[in-house]
């Protein structure tokens, strides 16, 4: 069965799901017009995402997906901890707080796949990594479709044998977080679309750079049976993009996009600013600590209007990014 009628929709595109940018509303809004909306639960509790995808439900009758981070076991390094702590403090004087409270995060990852069965959603996709063989057989036993991500052939090839519907295939030229669980690999979209079409029988999503109509047709004809947007919608009205963000967006110039783990101990791409730039050099902790330093630092640079210290993920087509509904730009790849 081709990937459109597994996923119940009418045009071969994801909204990608972007943690801490989704609303209901973005969500609903994408399903409505015949895309597969995308609820970014990453960083929500298990009662977080069950409140966002009843919101869902009640603004559309379509399918969705919930996007889950798998969790890894991370030792914390103590003195890493004061380190990186002490690095993040020049910026917090500047944001007026030079000692802040950290609380550490801890996954409901389990508890979200119950989240996902007692709901009903249609499906699941996975990034950082594979579920546990028991969370994919309750997953499949209730008919969720789930879908992997990929940052090389050899982890399409792990989502594929893990027994899982569908990949997305990232490009290096993605926004956001890296979805890589296998090392730290950095392949252009194209090359890596080709390579994992010839390897997995899976259907293949390509992520990565695709702003426009040209953009998505070329990965359909190379193998593709689907796209994941992300960038494209981030100005969009239904965006819960921070005003700042969406600004920073609409003006970004080619080339503005660069890779960094300095605000959450995991490679991601965004907008270039001047808090990557102070904390070059600078100790990093590892994933999820570092987000977790960082947390306080994003928030409040929100809340006094400083997008140098903002966390403002956007791939490298970033410049190609419109205002208007979710509705419109959609249409601009659709109709």
């Amino acid at each position: 069965m081709k990937l459109l009628e597994l996923l119940g929709i009418e045009h071969p595109i994801i909204q990608a799901p972007m943690a801490g940018v989704t609303t209901p509303e973005f969500v609903a809004a994408s399903s409505n017009c015949g895309v597969l909306g995308s609820i970014g639960a990453g960083y929500l509790s298990a009662d977080e995402t069950r409140e966002f995808v009843q919101a869902v439900k009640k603004r559309t009758d379509r399918p969705f997906a919930v996007n889950l981070f798998v969790p890894e076991e991370v030792q914390i390094d103590q003195e890493l901890f004061r380190e990186a702590y002490e690095a993040l403090q020049p910026i917090g004087e500047k944001l007026g707080m030079p000692f802040w409270k950290v609380p550490l995060s801890s996954s409901q990852f389990d508890q979200q796949i119950e989240v996902v069965i007692q709901e009903q959603v249609d499906v699941c996709s996975f990034t950082f990594g594979l579920p546990k063989p028991g969370n994919i057989k309750r997953l499949k036993e209730a008919g969720v479709l789930l879908i992997g991500t990929a940052t090389s052939v050899e982890e399409a090839c792990a989502v594929e044998k893990a027994g899982l519907d569908a990949v997305v295939v990232q490009g290096s030229e993605a926004g956001g977080h890296r979805g890589s669980f296998i090392g730290t690999p950095l392949i252009p979209l194209q090359e890596l679309l080709q390579d994992a079409a010839k390897a997995v029988s899976i259907p293949i999503i390509a992520a990565g750079g695709i702003s426009d109509r040209n953009s998505m047709t070329k990965m359909l004809e190379l193998g593709a049976q689907a796209v994941q947007i992300g960038t494209a919608l981030l100005a969009s009205q239904e965006s819960g993009a921070h005003p700042l963000y969406k600004q920073a967006v609409l003006r970004a110039e080619a080339g503005s996009t660069v890779l960094t783990d300095t605000f959450s101990g995991k490679m991601a791409r965004g907008i270039q600013n001047g808090f990557m730039n102070m904390m070059q050099n600078a100790p990093i902790a590892p994933y999820p600590v570092q987000n977790d330093l960082t947390k306080k630092i994003r928030s409040e640079a929100a809340k006094k209007g400083k997008p140098e210290f903002m966390s403002m993920w956007a791939g490298e087509q970033v410049h190609h990014t419109t205002e208007g509904t979710v509705e419109e730009i959609l249409r601009t790849f659709i109709s």
